[in-house]
């Protein structure tokens, strides 16, 4: 699997993750469960939140 399929797949696992449990320290726990650096889990963050307000706001 190349690196941006696993980073898509990881994005949409915790999207769905965070639209089910909206707490943003679960959320990184979560992404730190996955062995990531923390940049890394800053980057998941912040896009999993974005991705979260855009369904929202619909």
């Amino acid at each position: 699997m190349k690196s941006d399929e696993k980073r898509s797949h990881r994005l949409n696992y915790l999207l769905k993750y965070y639209l089910s449990n909206p707490k943003e320290y679960d959320l990184y726990q979560k992404v730190k469960q996955m062995g990531v650096s923390d940049v890394t889990a800053k980057d998941y963050i912040r896009t999993v939140i974005i991705q979260a307000q855009k369904i929202y706001s619909r």
